[in-house]
């Protein structure tokens, strides 16, 4: 079943949090809620409300240490890189998808040995 959450600030303000506890599939079905009506009506955010979620779904392999984790890991930030660019200023809710955006980064940076 499709569920969709209409309150993008609620669910980056989600998302931020489960980064932080490392609840990285559950920051991911938060983020996917609110991805389904960006997606839906052809919201120019919605592609970057995916790479989010596919950062956090990136962070999940890496807890699970998934078999194949770097080439999995690595797959899937890339479409986080694809579509960071498009956090700029004059977005809804730059703020809140700045500090995700940071806090990717940072995540990055600590595994950066599984996503180099």
């Amino acid at each position: 079943m499709l569920t969709m959450n209409e309150d993008l600030e609620g669910a980056l303000r989600e998302y931020l949090k489960l980064l932080d506890e490392e609840e990285y599939f559950e920051a991911h079905e938060v983020m996917e809620e609110a991805w389904h009506p960006l997606r839906l009506s052809e919201n120019p955010l919605a592609n970057l409300a995916k790479g989010l979620i596919n950062a956090a779904i990136t962070f999940e392999h890496i807890k699970r240490n998934r078999k194949n984790l770097e080439a999995k890991a690595q797959k899937v930030i890339a479409s986080y890189d694809r579509h960071k660019h498009l956090c700029v200023e004059d977005i809804r809710a730059y703020v809140l998808f700045k500090q995700a955006c940071e806090k990717v980064e940072h995540l990055k940076v600590q595994h950066v040995s599984i996503l180099t």
